[in-house]
């Protein structure tokens, strides 16, 4: 399978190419150049297969003959081994838990099949890659934990100084090896535009060898489909087969992967955007005028994105289809205040502990639900963070009946490393030089 720009539908690279170059040179992002469709019978019969098998095989459809089949099998086993339960609360009303994994966040599904596609590319003697991610809060854990150690990799993480969540800054700054993390006087926003300027400075291109790690890179989408067809798969198995999903969003890569699965043939009726204060796209889809502004502070900080770099993906996934975009996306917004009544209402409801970027989930397939009565049609929510990992959110009741995995008390007492830098290329740059 080739991959084009989505800012130049003519140009072609491999799957190799395009994990390792992360963005094209025109500023676009890869998009498979056919995006394949399941066969109907393994569609109809997901029930029969594993998350593991799954994975295989909307693997092998998109990426063809790029990985040989006993390979890409080795690396699916070894990145994907968590599971990713869908949970009944209510009547229609499941929620997808995506935080088993080490980081305890949905991106370590993205993180270590990326981490191990790289791996997998690398031949020993090769100059180091040099991996630039900018973070609002979880991607720089999974990305953290997931290329711990690999070799010859050099992993360079920047997150906006005081914006994370305590445990979120732990697991991103206490590792050592070859991870690196850098402080940035500035918003996630700020970081994001500091790793896109690197990948197009000349002098940085000519010394390292960068490539992204953000859910800009093609390898960080592709293996977020998998738990969407393997949530319909245990949806199967419960006697449900339609289904509409309600998905937490700050960058869009997690929608955009339910989109990508969507038009490989996965039968979903419907997607809910669900974001905080940062209602960029919620607005656009109201309004059909897309206005980036600058991203806001808030308890959901893993959404805190005024311009989602993933959206463009979506877009060329529509042709720029306004209308058809609207039969398949409604879009929400909540504030902080409903935010922290939301987790009050499902702790109350369901004896459940959801994190902030959930509870907006949840808030928003309800609201849907409320508009579109369907008995028939389950409605999903993606739980996309352990709620350990926000414990400043909570009441002390609801903090009470969290359980802290071991992983994160080991947490505890280790030396934070970083390095604190303006919001300014400049010196990023210099950064990185001084210390190649």
């Amino acid at each position: 399978m080739d991959f084009y720009s989505t800012n130049n539908p003519d140009l072609r690279v491999g799957f190799k190419e395009a994990v390792f170059n992360s963005m094209p040179q025109d500023k676009g992002l890869y998009m498979p150049v056919t995006i394949p469709q399941l066969p109907a019978n393994f569609i109809d019969n997901l029930d029969e297969y594993t998350l593991s098998e799954i994975a295989f095989h909307v693997a092998s459809a998109l990426l063809e003959d790029a990985i040989p089949a006993d390979d890409l099998k080795a690396i699916i086993n070894d990145a994907i081994n968590f599971y990713a339960p869908v949970v009944k609360l209510g009547d229609n009303v499941y929620v997808l838990e995506l935080f088993h994994g080490p980081s305890l966040a949905f991106k370590d599904f993205g993180a270590r099949f990326m981490s191990r596609v790289m791996g997998y590319f690398l031949k020993d003697g090769e100059k180091v890659l040099d991996v630039l991610v900018a973070t609002s809060g979880d991607t720089g854990g999974a990305v953290a934990l997931g290329f711990l150690g690999v070799p010859n990799t050099r992993i360079t993480i920047l997150y906006p100084k005081g914006k994370v969540s305590p445990i979120q800054e732990q697991q991103l700054t206490t590792n050592g090896q070859n991870i690196r993390a850098i402080e940035i006087d500035g918003t996630f926003d700020d970081c994001q535009a500091l790793v896109k300027q690197a990948f197009g400075d000349a002098e940085l291109n000519e010394k390292f060898r960068l490539t992204s790690a953000n859910s800009i890179n093609i390898a960080r989408l592709i293996p977020q489909t998998f738990y969407y067809f393997n949530a319909y798969a245990q949806l199967l198995r419960e006697g449900k087969s339609k289904v509409v999903f309600a998905v937490p969003s700050g960058n869009f890569g997690n929608i955009g992967a339910g989109l990508l699965a969507w038009k490989m043939g996965l039968p979903v009726e419907h997607f809910i955007a669900a974001t905080n204060a940062n209602d960029t796209v919620p607005q656009f889809l109201k309004s059909g005028k897309y206005e980036p502004k600058p991203s806001v502070q808030t308890l959901s900080n893993a959404m805190d994105v005024g311009n989602p770099s993933n959206w463009v993906r979506i877009m060329d996934m529509f042709k720029d289809d306004l209308k058809g975009l609207n039969q398949q996306i409604t879009g929400y917004s909540y504030t902080d205040a409903e935010t922290e009544t939301t987790i009050k209402q499902v702790f109350d409801k369901y004896n459940y502990v959801v994190c902030p970027h959930t509870a907006i989930a949840w808030k928003a397939l309800t609201d849907w639900q409320a508009d579109n009565t369907n008995d028939e049609v389950a409605g999903v929510f993606l739980s996309t963070a352990h709620p350990c990992k926000f414990p400043d959110v909570f009441t002390p009741e609801i903090a009470d009946a969290i359980e802290v995995p071991a992983s994160v008390k080991d947490l505890e007492g280790k030396p934070k490393q970083t390095v604190v830098l303006p919001n300014d290329f400049d010196a990023f740059k210099s950064y990185l030089i001084k210390n190649g």
